[in-house]
């Protein structure tokens, strides 16, 4: 393990956690996302810190960083670019839109229509956009951070299943513990206000998010490069396979898994075991990263619906399974 590599992560770790409390596998699961180049999609209810998170992360690294709140009225140009008519020279010239960045924060990602969906997902899986006639490669790396409210369905759009399955990993956050929440209060009530020519008002935890970055792209590169020579057994490629063809022949399972999914699972494996300070991938890497490669993946049949099964027990089953 080098110095190097336990400095990006740790120092990332540290920033992150003097804006936010708790949610460690949060933490964690960026990190992957990050260093695989996968596109990561979180599902919490208002107020679990989801903005907040990939915000401090983003800013912990000198990387290129755009958010955008989706609406339902938002179109593919507000998203890719479009073509503008230069009145002085009569001429098209392109305007680059959000999308061209390292990191996209995309925010209730499931409020844009079908057509902005299917814009963002070629961003997503080619790394390119077209605007006109030509198409434009993305900065590297690029990926994706989207958020969505899993309870609210007013003015939402259900999320195509093609579109999921580019999402490396979905990850369900929790509310924090009560003591997690306690610690919340107290550093709210020790931010102060924020003054700014001649008004003030209360500091959010957004305006104690530290703009300068603890590392840089060429470390990102650096453990990406790391990432790459993390061990991965034959034993543990068998069972990601067997893992992922289970779902496509349960009884309860409608829609099982593709073959992205595999590899989204030893992927994250790798990049897990970097974090945790492996050179080599662990059962407990494949069982850690199940729910959040497999569950956004599947769907249950109509029966197993009404019988009142539910994904997560349907994966437990598979699991115990394979174990």
């Amino acid at each position: 393990m080098t110095d190097t590599r336990t400095h990006f992560v740790q120092a990332v770790r540290d920033r992150v956690s003097e804006v936010v409390v708790g949610q460690d596998v949060v933490v964690e699961r960026m990190m992957i996302a990050l260093l695989t180049g996968g596109h990561l999609l979180l599902l919490g209810v208002p107020g679990t810190a989801k903005t907040l998170l990939v915000n401090a992360v983003a800013r912990a690294i000198d990387l290129q960083f755009s958010r955008v709140q989706f609406t339902i009225d938002m179109l593919p140009s507000d998203i890719i670019g479009s073509e503008l008519l230069d009145q002085a020279t009569g001429r098209f010239r392109t305007h680059q839109g959000p999308v061209f960045t390292n990191l996209l924060l995309a925010d209730e990602i499931n409020r844009a229509a079908p057509k902005v969906q299917s814009a963002l997902l070629e961003a997503m899986q080619e790394r390119k956009v077209t605007i006109g006639n030509a198409t434009y490669p993305l900065p590297m790396p690029f990926l994706v951070i989207a958020t969505q409210n899993p309870v609210e369905q007013a003015g939402t759009f259900e999320l195509p299943e093609a579109q999921l399955d580019r999402f490396m990993l979905c990850h369900r956050l929790d509310y924090p513990s009560a003591e997690q929440e306690e610690e919340v209060l107290r550093r709210q009530l020790k931010m102060g206000l924020k003054k700014v020519e001649g008004g003030a008002m209360p500091k959010s935890a957004f305006d104690m998010i530290n703009a300068e970055p603890v590392c840089h792209l060429d470390d990102l590169i650096g453990a990406m490069t790391d990432v790459q020579a993390v061990h991965v057994s034959e034993v543990f490629m068998k069972h990601c396979v067997e893992l992922i063809r289970l779902t496509r022949t349960h009884p309860s399972i409608e829609m099982g898994c593709s073959t992205r999914a595999s590899l989204a699972i030893v992927q994250a494996a790798r990049a897990r075991a970097f974090v945790n300070q492996r050179d080599y991938v662990v059962p407990e890497d494949l069982f850690a990263l199940a729910e959040d490669v497999i569950l956004h993946r599947i769907r249950l049949s109509y029966e197993a619906l009404a019988d009142g099964r539910k994904p997560r027990q349907v994966l437990e089953e598979l699991l115990h399974q394979l174990g």
